[in-house]
């Protein structure tokens, strides 16, 4: 491995470069370009052929990217171009050596951006910051697990720390991690599924009885209809354009519900095939409703009354009376609400036009098997959850649940997140999970609901949370209201990330922190009882192992469950019945407990030794049967609320460009949008730029308008013309997550609204960038 400093290519305002706007096509040869000439010129062949081609085989490593599932017959590249960046950026060989540390300081490494932290390297060795101190140091594990030992015990109460987790992390890391926080005495277990589903868990939970998608892998290829909203595939889950291909062979139509048009929504040029390669490809949205943020709801509830009022005029004919005689209640609650929705207040939160609403409406009544997926562009609304119950009426009216090619399908962002969930991560695990885990390690754990994401930095600010570790992510880059989270982590006592590489909580920290460098998942993991696997949770709950397939970067290096191992025998010790030593040395032991602990986890080391591992239960999908309190699925009255905005003001959503995973930089490009060499751009729609008096190429500072009396500004912001739905406009994020109020969240899951921010555009007093395209050409796109 080598220490060698990595060329690292920064810009400012005055290099962006502005195309002609969206593509109308994504992937095929430019996206095998772009994903194997920086791996092979980053890791080199041999170790770009080690894991690349290795990346979710079945005995390879699960991709360490999003949550997409896997085949069942598999091709020889089983990767998406953001798959391989991933591996790219976590399997480099750079690595960061000490002198690093005592050539930058702390308050320097505040200044650096995202991606130049990165691309700094691998870290391979714990270091300290102690308090009163500007500079990390090198420390030992014995001492680095010492220092955080001392301070939780050191702690008036348990509930003064509060302990993270990113959805990267293992099944037998997640499980140790909550076992060992619970058993320290508290439920403060904030993880990253509070600010991306966890509106999907609480709508899905009151009306399905569980949080988590009712379709297989074979679903997609085999619907009438699939109708995808509020998500982008061709950037964030790129594997999934070759199911919707394969939907569409097979005869399916597919609708995109979208206030910006996405390049994987239009067309897809599989690079694995001759038409991918040399033709066009394949068409993907049969319809593209450019809808106005915040109208998702409005626009369900005018389908779900078409349906209904169909069935009033053909009676017996539309809905599925046999299923909702048997598995439903709520029907009649739900007609009397629709009976009076007013059009013209859909048309105004949807800002579409009624023919478009009735062809959608026409699309689902012919299709007998239908899937509605949806990302953060819902979850993230203010009525996200209300949004998504609305989702579940639809599909329920006709029975579009538990029977194959139909189902509800959120698709998680994060390769594990799900499967955290699943063993214990959630700050309100239910009582039976708390139940078996107290029989299995003789201890009472904590019954009180912990903090959430949001409740953390808030406990922080008011001095109640002290102590924060993170197991992995980026909490304060990822987190909304990036001032106030600052501020927030900065007031803590101690701040621990266990981490790959640098971002930017490791720049602003307690007074004291520490960093715990871990192997990636690409690299292979030999304990005492000889080489380890993990497992992980896919979207639609298959659950599967994940071998690394190349050398660790450090010997130094630990693993997740080996450092959540020692942590708990320091911390824990033998208060519960808990063999910390053995769970490091062999991680079947971690699958013993969790087959006796986590539901449908049973004789887990024999099934996920299984070809492929095997399927979690699933109620509504398996045999329509539903988890709730009456047995029944629950259809549902929601109020129709949509985002007003006063004159003079757009609707801003946060949104990945092409060159990033969450917080991951891997370079300043979305060539899918047309943007090269920057990243301070506002997406604004030509007509709105016209309106508001300002210029395409202009470049504006973007003030938040929420009313709590924090000015909230991102300066000098590239004015990008480009075909948003009118009022509407888009940013990047992490940088515009400073505009993301942090008590603005989601009714019901407090999940921070990044998707309908209110801003007003001012024009900055430095206006020297030049713009590359006329507005003319801006609004020419929408033609």
């Amino acid at each position: 491995m080598t220490s060698k400093n990595p060329q690292v290519e920064e810009y400012d305002d005055k290099d962006l470069v502005v195309g002609d706007g969206p593509k109308d096509w994504a992937a095929g040869i430019p996206g095998v370009m772009h994903s194997m000439v920086p791996a092979i010129e980053h890791m080199g062949v041999n170790r770009t052929r080690k894991t690349v081609l290795a990346m979710n085989q079945k005995k390879g490593f699960d991709c360490p990217s999003c949550a997409w599932p896997d085949p069942k017959h598999r091709k020889t590249f089983e990767f998406c171009e953001n798959g391989a960046k991933a591996v790219t950026w976590e399997a480099t060989p750079v690595v960061i050596g000490r002198e690093f540390w005592a050539e930058h300081s702390v308050s320097e490494l505040r200044t650096r951006s995202e991606y130049w932290l990165g691309m700094q390297g691998r870290l391979t060795e714990p270091v300290h910051k102690p308090a009163g101190e500007d500079h990390y140091k090198p420390v030992s594990w014995p001492e680095a697990i010492r220092i955080v030992a001392d301070k939780l015990k050191g702690l008036d109460s348990p509930d003064e720390a509060a302990f993270y987790t990113s959805g990267r992390t293992s099944n037998e890391a997640a499980f140790l991690y909550q076992l060992m926080v619970r058993g320290y005495g508290t439920n403060n277990l904030p993880d990253c599924s509070n600010m991306c589903h966890e509106s999907s868990g609480w709508a899905m939970g009151q009306t399905i009885g569980i949080g988590k998608a009712t379709v297989s892998f074979d679903d997609y290829a085999n619907a009438d209809l699939i109708i995808i909203m509020g998500q982008n595939p061709g950037t964030n889950h790129p594997r999934m354009l070759t199911e919707l291909e394969a939907c569409k062979e097979n005869g399916g139509e597919i609708v995109a519900v979208n206030p910006l048009p996405e390049a994987g929504l239009r067309r897809y040029k599989n690079p694995q095939k001759v038409k991918g390669i040399v033709g066009r490809g394949t068409e993907i949205a049969d319809q593209f409703l450019h809808i106005r943020i915040g109208g998702d709801m409005a626009l369900l509830q005018a389908i779900s009354k078409r349906v209904l009022d169909a069935e009033a005029r053909n009676p017996g004919t539309v809905l599925d009376h046999e299923f909702l005689a048997a598995h439903c209640e709520g029907l009649d609650e739900l007609k009397e609400h629709l009976s009076d929705l007013d059009e013209e207040a859909v048309l105004a939160a949807t800002g579409l036009r009624t023919e478009e609403i009735d062809e959608l409406a026409s699309r689902y009544l012919k299709a007998e098997k239908v899937i509605i997926t949806w990302a953060m562009g819902i979850t993230q609304q203010k009525k996200g959850v209300a949004t998504i119950k609305e989702i579940i009426n639809l599909l329920l009216l006709r029975g579009n649940m538990g029977k194959p090619g139909a189902g509800a399908s959120p698709i998680r962002g994060h390769s594990n997140v799900q499967g955290d969930r699943t063993m214990g991560i959630w700050e309100q695990m239910p009582q039976s999970f708390m139940d078996a885990l107290g029989d299995e390690f003789g201890f009472e754990p904590p019954r009180d609901h912990g903090v959430d994401a949001v409740e953390t930095i808030n406990k922080m600010r008011d001095g109640g949370i002290k102590f924060f570790m993170a197991l992995g992510g980026n909490f304060v880059g990822a987190m909304a209201d990036t001032n106030a989270t600052e501020a927030a982590m900065s007031g803590t006592e101690l701040s621990v990330q266990v981490s790959t590489k640098l971002n930017r909580s490791h720049a602003v920290t307690g007074a004291e922190a520490l960093i715990l460098p871990t192997m990636g998942r690409t690299e292979i993991d030999i304990q005492e009882s000889g080489p380890q696997f993990v497992s992980v949770e896919d979207t639609v709950c298959a659950v599967h192992p994940s071998w690394g397939s190349v050398e660790p970067v450090s010997h130094h290096l630990l693993s997740e469950t080996a450092i959540v191992s020692r942590l708990g025998k320091a911390l824990v010790g033998d208060r519960i019945k808990a063999d910390w030593d053995g769970f490091e040395k062999n991680y079947d032991l971690v699958r013993d407990h969790i087959s006796q602990v986590v539901g449908g986890c049973e004789d887990y080391n024999t099934r996920i030794r299984q070809e492929g591992g095997f399927i979690l239960e699933n109620g509504p999908r398996d045999s329509r049967t539903f988890p709730t309190p009456t047995g029944k699925a629950v259809l549902t009255v929601n109020d129709l609320e949509h985002v007003q905005k006063p004159e003079g003001t757009l609707i801003l959503q946060t949104m990945r460009s092409h060159d990033q995973f969450n917080t991951t930089i891997y370079g300043h490009n979305d060539r899918y949008r047309g943007i090269k060499k920057g990243r301070d751009v506002v997406f604004v729609n030509p007509d709105d730029i016209v309106e508001l008096g300002l210029a395409d190429g202009m470049l504006v500072d973007i003030r938040g308008e929420y009313r709590d009396g924090v000015e909230r500004v991102i300066r000098k912001f590239r004015v990008v013309s480009y075909p948003t739905a009118r009022g509407c406009a888009a940013a990047y994020y992490p940088e515009a997550n400073v505009l993301v109020p942090l008590d603005h969240t989601a009714d019901g899951s407090n999940t921070p609204v990044s998707k309908a921010v209110i801003v007003r555009l001012e024009p900055s007093p430095d206006q020297t960038a030049n713009s590359s395209r006329s507005l003319a050409s801006g609004a020419a796109q929408l033609r």
